[in-house]
């Protein structure tokens, strides 16, 4: 969310869905679609097989490399190097649109220092990718006018997170493919509500429609509406948090819907903290592995069980209904943190997700328009300014918000710990299209689908260690030690493993690095250094 606010103004998807199936040329970078965000992935193959051209930009074999004419195979963690060895080749073959970036840009001159760096050359060397694979996802993307860029936490889970997605805004306004349908920069969120929980404030230094902590004539709007002074001080990120319960600062915590024991890296810190704060309390759907830490345990209903809206990925707002009542003391979100805040001594006064939704709609100007009777069919995508307006399927067609796209160079950075002689494999995370985050092993079918890790390990590494096809095989970083079965595939290069952290039997974030992006502090969970060893199976 971070990198695109500060180029354009605004964290978000800025086209629909719906256009997927119908781009010219797709880059996929740092996102395995078919798997993380199914049904766009199945988009995407339909683009393919109506004949798009299709650029995947990812270490692994991913199942969107079957349908790609181009495969950028980089090596983890230099992204930023290959996207600018893209915007070098393009800037220099002169396929740049000028009037774009003359009406609608500021930097370029700052940017082009950078960037005139990072020579075909230079970036193979770099990456990996050989120059003539450089130049043609180069020349596909830039000559292609409905051209999109897709990218998830391939991009954004690295110390340079930020300055990635930043850069490929760089690619986007040089070429002059954003602000029109079907072309722009388009981040898959990796839940069903993280647009609509960042839209809501659910950020340390922002509040409801991303209006800064630090703005006092803003705040002023919330101060009268709620009847409270509010603080100007921004609050802590979730590695803060960690790191502040074990220097005392932090005595208590409200983890509501996550499971940052298995979820969270390097998991041990984690778990010290948590063994160590005063005071916790989890609200979920079921006991986690985290709620097992708590003092109290706040029983919550799931999405089935309770009324009110999502905002999916492409900033589509959708009523949620409920089925069924929840079971025993559960309830939900809303209710319980009314009556928690009416205990603490102040009464929200709320009594509905209706109720709830209207006062959004009050505080957040792209929601105004948005009501729940104009949710019943489709539901609508913001900005929504008023109950006339139908919805904005793609964003920034005259103007940014921010008023000119601001073009920045970001040179290529190493990622926070590389491979050495006791750790020579680089470990990279990520999801399996069987299961989702940690919850869904709760659910049988889905559990029999795919019951245990399975750790990627590339064919020469395995035939080196002297591993067979399902062998339990124990991996260890500089913060951990997990055991997990392994599958011997070229869908990983050598030198690389790829596990996912679905599974409580093989706790992979107990081995990433909790190294973070500086703006955003989101950890590196796709690059960190493990050895891999035979397992005794009575070692633990």
């Amino acid at each position: 969310m971070a990198g695109l606010a500060i180029s354009f103004g605004s964290g978000a998807m800025t086209n629909s869905i719906s256009e997927v199936g119908f781009y010219d040329a797709l880059l996929i970078i740092g996102s395995n679609a078919t798997e993380a965000h199914p049904i766009i992935g199945n988009k995407m193959k339909r683009a393919a097989c109506r004949g798009a051209r299709v650029i995947v930009a990812d270490p692994r074999q991913v199942e969107l490399v079957d349908y790609a004419e181009v495969w950028l195979r980089l090596r983890p963690g230099t992204d930023a190097a290959l996207v600018n060895g893209l915007i070098n080749i393009i800037i220099n073959e002169d396929w740049v649109d000028r009037e774009f970036i003359a009406g609608r840009c500021e930097g370029y001159d700052k940017m082009w220092a950078v960037v005139k760096k990072y020579t075909p050359a230079r970036v193979s060397e770099i990456t990996g990718v050989p120059e003539e694979r450089l130049f043609a996802a180069a020349e596909i993307y830039a000559k292609t006018r409905r051209a999109g860029i897709f990218y998830t936490l391939g991009i954004t889970e690295h110390t340079t997170g930020t300055a990635n997605v930043m850069n490929l805004a760089n690619l986007a306004m040089v070429t002059g493919h954003v602000g029109v349908e079907h072309a722009g920069v388009n981040p898959l969120r990796g839940q069903n509500n993280v647009q609509g929980a960042c839209d809501m404030g659910a950020l340390p230094n922002l509040l409801p429609g991303y209006v800064k902590v630090g703005d006092d004539g803003s705040i002023a709007t919330f101060e009268e509406k709620w009847g409270k002074k509010l603080s100007g001080t921004a609050g802590l990120r979730i590695p803060e948090m960690f790191d502040m319960v074990l220097s005392g600062y932090v005595k208590g915590m409200y983890v509501m819907g996550e499971d940052p024991v298995l979820t969270d890296p390097d998991a041990n810190h984690v778990r010290k903290a948590l063994g160590d704060i005063d005071f916790l309390v989890v609200q979920d759907i079921f006991l986690s592995e985290t709620g097992k830490y708590a003092d109290v345990v706040l029983p919550a209903a799931c999405y089935a069980e309770k009324d009110g809206t999502f905002t999916n990925t492409e900033r589509r707002v959708q009523r949620v209904r409920k089925a069924v009542e929840p079971p025993g003391q559960a309830r939900p979100d809303w209710e319980i943190i009314c009556d928690l805040a009416a205990r603490l001594g102040y009464q929200m006064g709320l009594a509905s997700p209706q109720e709830v939704f209207e006062e959004i709609r009050s505080l957040t100007p792209a929601y105004a328009g948005i009501t729940y009777e104009r949710l019943d069919e489709a539901g609508l995508q913001w900005p929504c300014p008023d109950i006339y307006h139908p919805g904005t399927p793609f964003l920034h067609q005259t103007r940014f918000p921010r008023g000119r796209g601001l073009l920045q160079g970001f040179e290529h950075q190493e990622p926070a710990e590389l491979t050495n002689d006791e750790y020579p494999f680089l470990l990279s995370t990520g999801r399996r299209l069987s299961h989702y985050n940690v919850s869904t092993r709760s659910s049988k079918n889905l559990e029999s689908l795919m019951p245990y890790e399975l750790a990627e390990l590339n064919g020469a590494d395995a035939e080196r260690i002297g591993a067979f096809e399902g062998e339990v095989l124990r991996f260890t970083s500089r913060r951990g030690s997990v055991t997990s079965g392994v599958t011997i595939t070229d869908r990983v290069p050598p030198g690389m493993v790829f596990m996912s952290f679905h599974f409580w039997e093989s706790p992979v974030n107990e081995l990433t690095n909790s190294a973070y992006d500086p703006v955003a502090k989101t950890a590196e969970f796709k690059v960190c250094a493990v050895k891999i060893e035979k397992y005794n199976g009575g070692d633990g």
